[in-house]
């Protein structure tokens, strides 16, 4: 019997947590792209980042997602370092919301009654065309599954009679008499389970929980959370070890923050606690015995407001004292973890290995890969001018050749891995908008790759050429060089499109390139054949010469698919 109310337990937990999950997924597709904007604006010095931090990680109910959004910008370069540890500190302080919205309506309110109509109206939203409505129906979802998991961990507990098995009673009375290495215990505690489930607000369920039931004395859950803001650095610390450079580093950031925080409470542990427990009026005396049902009804309710107080007191009192040491402490972080070398042609640099983002909030990562993508192309084409006109003898030639070659294999394998990566992420719950943005993605990166085949296809035809000692006139030398440039203007403007927002793009001077492209190739096609008919040269130099105008002017043609597929629109010359 024993056995089966544990799993019992095991169960709602994760019912739990699932739901939080639920929940936050649901606010992040509601609110997906507003908050990138919100991140990337507000953070102009370490205060409104602050604030960042609390909203977004409130709004969206998990610090992960803010944290992991947050290590994006600062691989994209719209946020430093500094920036982003304002943010963090931030986070911490909004993670502190679900403490309360558990204390409030899971101890205070019978929410057995609320959630199972929730679960009624969720299911009328989710089957609404609008994507705002089957987000909302998510959202509502997690909640009603959230607090119908906290619900029946509570059940369980008073049905497992937690307060009058002997057997607990004795082992936290035994370990709560250990004084400070008692202090000591529960936070390692904490920290492991933290660990384990790698939930923090979890685990604060559970705390919750064994302190109402008054199995718990409050000293010993309140190093409990305490463990909880170490366990879940510990986490993201793990899981960004095989990530980029900047992520490792505000991982750091985040640990350093709460480990500090957790140093100077312990220092202060008992008078600390007796005073914020002071702001909720519960007495935290070990000893003290209620007199009635009534009164012991409300303890029950008022040390979880004791637990919830002590989190957001922890957090925020952390923050007014390293609030004013972000740069000490991005000094140190950087000094523990040096810059990666890395092979800049490559390797991804923005999309990290490590810390997986939620799936709403990897667009930005996966478009900064692609504007590099681009910026690898464009300076694979610069390499073709250079291997036709500029290269003096073979071994030079030899060499760029090979340079051109491995950049199309680098080129081959960017398309494949950011294609991977964006078919891991439309495995989670997307909004319409995002699913679009992703479908048309995957078509700029085929089109990118393209980009290098041309270029390639160019080196190639080029070694024919110098192969066969062939040589160009001083006039196709002209109209080669000027094509190039063309392709150059061409490709310039598409790097230009792929860094700007979506809605401030000019189509215009792309398409006007384009149909540069497209007529200048027609010109000099039909010259072409006078040329050879009059034999100004021979038949195998204008094959080659061709063959060079036409990959530029099939090069011209994937650089529009890129600006079109960017744009989310169709060109029609």
């Amino acid at each position: 019997m024993t056995f089966f109310l544990f799993l019992k337990l095991l169960g709602c937990l994760a019912l739990l947590m699932y739901g939080m999950k639920t929940m936050s997924e649901g606010l992040q597709k509601l609110s997906g792209s507003h908050l990138r904007n919100i991140m990337g604006t507000m953070t102009k010095n370490r205060f409104t980042g602050l604030l960042t931090g609390v909203f977004v990680t409130a709004t969206v109910q998990s610090s992960t997602a803010t944290t992991v959004m947050t290590v994006s910008f600062v691989n994209a370069g719209l946020l430093t370092l500094a920036q982003a540890i304002s943010v963090i500190m931030g986070a911490n302080i909004g993670t502190t919301v679900t403490a309360w919205i558990m204390s409030v309506f899971g101890f205070q309110m019978n929410m057995s009654n609320v959630v199972f109509p929730l679960f009624a109206v969720a299911i009328v939203l989710l089957f609404q065309k609008k994507p705002t409505g089957k987000s909302f129906g998510e959202f509502i979802f997690g909640f009603s599954f959230m607090f119908l998991g906290l619900c029946t961990l509570r059940e369980n507990a008073i049905a497992m009679d937690l307060p009058g098995n002997a057997a607990v009673i004795n082992f936290f009375e035994k370990t709560g008499q250990w004084g400070f290495a008692s202090t000591l215990l529960y936070l390692l505690v904490g920290s492991i389970l933290t660990m384990c489930v790698q939930s923090s607000a979890a685990i604060m369920a559970i705390t919750l929980i064994l302190c109402s039931s008054g199995v718990l004395p409050i000293y010993q859950g309140i190093a409990l959370v305490m463990g909880e803001n170490i366990g879940t650095t510990v986490t993201s610390n793990i899981a960004a070890l095989s990530a980029s450079t900047n992520a490792r580093r505000a991982a750091l950031a985040h640990m350093v923050f709460n480990v500090f925080g957790v140093i100077w409470v312990l220092l202060v542990f008992k008078p600390f606690v007796n005073m914020v427990c002071g702001f909720v009026g519960f007495d935290p005396n070990p000893d003290y015995i209620p007199q009635s049902e009534a009164e012991i009804a409300e303890r029950q309710v008022t040390i979880t407001y004791a637990l919830s107080a002590f989190h957001t007191a922890f957090n925020v009192c952390n923050v007014l004292i390293l609030i004013w040491f972000i740069k000490p402490i991005e000094k140190l972080v950087c000094r523990f973890i040096k810059q990666k070398e890395e092979d800049e042609d490559g390797r991804l640099k923005f999309i990290s290995g490590g810390i997986m983002s939620t799936a709403e909030l990897s667009i930005l990562e996966a478009q900064k890969e692609i504007s590099l993508f681009s910026a690898r192309t464009k300076k694979m084409f610069g390499f073709v001018p250079t291997l036709l006109f500029d290269t003096k003898n073979e071994e030079d030639f030899s060499k760029l050749y090979t340079r051109i070659e491995k950049y199309e294999g680098i080129s081959d394998n960017m398309e494949i891995e950011i294609a991977n990566y964006l078919n891991k992420v439309t495995e989670g719950r997307l909004s319409t908008e995002s699913k679009t943005d992703i479908r048309y993605m995957l078509r700029e990166v085929g089109e990118l790759e393209s980009i290098g085949d041309s270029c390639f296809n160019l080196a190639r035809t080029i070694k024919r050429k110098h192969s066969a000692n062939e040589h160009f006139t001083a006039e196709q030398k002209d109209h080669i060089r000027h094509m190039f440039e063309l392709c150059d203007k061409a490709l310039t403007h598409m790097q230009k499109v792929l860094d700007d927002d979506q809605k401030k793009i000019d189509i215009n001077e792309s398409l006007n390139i384009e149909n540069e492209i497209d007529n200048y190739r027609s010109q000099l096609k039909d010259a072409n054949l006078t040329d050879i008919n009059e034999h100004r040269y021979n038949y195998q130099t204008g094959v080659q010469y061709m063959d060079i105008i036409s990959e530029c002017e099939k090069l011209g043609d994937y650089v529009i698919n890129v600006v079109e597929a960017h744009a989310h629109k169709k060109f029609t010359a």
